[in-house]
């Protein structure tokens, strides 16, 4: 997979026009070449990187030139404005720009449930007796004040995702929820006890228990916990586009998603060991070699093999997705959802 900085990108841009596609380079006259964004290459991404790596975008004539965004609302600004054709993110953000006037589509979802909504406590809390959310909500700081959570920012996907777990179980009131930035800050104050809690990625969970400093409260993995909270599968994970993309490029979007459903069959039918050879050492080496099997073997059990967003999963995911916001804003699945593309990826390659 061709990848270039995002810095980089906006410079070629503003100086050749704001453009969904770049031009034929030579050489490449038989191929399309289509730009796509995600935000940072993690496991959650998969798709994108097992589809250019394994030749599933050359078999659809493409050639994939992907932006990593660093930031999901990077990704959701350079593909509202044009700067790329697709975007594969949080399906929050297709939703963030159907609020602010523009049409988006989803046209499947690459996974059923939150990879984020992990709850993490300190581990000398747990070992202490706080072994739930409920005995977290009871506990009081050596200051009186509430227990802090933390997410990456307030108002972003973790905070979402976790503020509607507590009232899910009726003390979102209990909390005091604080901004704690990317993964050094979330695990150093969880680490230093700064934080009493914490929404937390796989691999950041991971790494905390390996270090003896942390201990999941709740657990996405968990079947039934999942289940009684949110009701069922969430598509979390999203391939969106602006509907305008769509109109001008229905060829170039379909090839794009046969590509993209041909890549999840692979990562559905292979072995972690064979997932980590393919992508792990060239796009996820920095995070070391057995947390990445793990993470990866932790996506195996939530990733959406067949891409498809259901009506009810979708709602379950309103139910979130919305859930502290205005009641007059609430987008339904018609209007957010596209799944003609993902239908026929399915009828090409079952």
């Amino acid at each position: 997979m061709e990848r270039i900085g995002r810095r980089d990108f906006i410079a070629g841009a503003a100086a050749g026009g704001t453009t969904l596609f770049y031009a034929v380079r030579s050489g490449q006259s038989q191929a399309l070449p289509v730009t796509a964004s995600h935000s940072t290459d993690r496991t959650i991404y998969a798709a994108h990187m097992v589809a250019q790596e394994l030749g599933f975008m050359a078999d659809e004539g493409i050639t994939l030139l992907v932006i990593e965004g660093k930031g999901g609302s990077n990704v959701r600004r350079i593909l509202a404005t044009g700067q790329v054709g697709y975007a594969l993110g949080d399906s929050g953000h297709p939703l963030q720009i159907i609020g602010r006037g523009k049409t988006a589509k989803m046209l499947m979802a690459t996974d059923r449930r939150c990879s984020y909504a992990n709850i993490m406590i300190r581990k000398d809390l747990y070992d202490g007796g706080v072994n739930s959310i409920a005995m977290l909500a009871e506990y009081r700081r050596p200051d009186g004040s509430k227990p802090a959570i933390a997410a990456t920012g307030i108002g972003s996907g973790p905070w979402l995702y976790g503020t509607y777990i507590l009232e899910r179980f009726g003390v979102g009131d209990q909390f005091r929820w604080v901004d704690g930035g990317g993964a050094n800050g979330v695990l150093d104050g969880l680490r230093e006890g700064r934080f009493d809690a914490a929404m937390v990625l796989p691999i950041w969970a991971f790494h905390a228990e390996e270090q003896g400093f942390g201990k999941l409260l709740f657990d996405v993995s968990d079947d039934a916990r999942w289940t009684v909270t949110f009701g069922g599968n969430i598509p979390t994970t999203v391939v969106y586009v602006l509907e305008e993309t769509i109109a001008q490029s229905p060829d170039l979007t379909q090839r794009y998603i046969n590509a993209m459903y041909a890549a999840m069959r692979w990562l559905r039918d292979q072995d972690v060991d064979v997932i980590y050879k393919t992508i792990g050492e060239k796009f996820l080496g920095r995070f070391g070699p057995e947390r990445v099997r793990r993470e990866i073997a932790f996506f195996k059990s939530i990733w959406n093999y067949d891409g498809l967003i259901e009506e009810a999963d979708f709602n379950n995911g309103a139910n979130v997705w919305f859930h502290n916001a205005n009641r007059d804003w609430r987008i339904d699945y018609e209007t957010a959802t596209d799944m003609r593309f993902i239908r026929e990826a399915r009828l090409k390659h079952g």
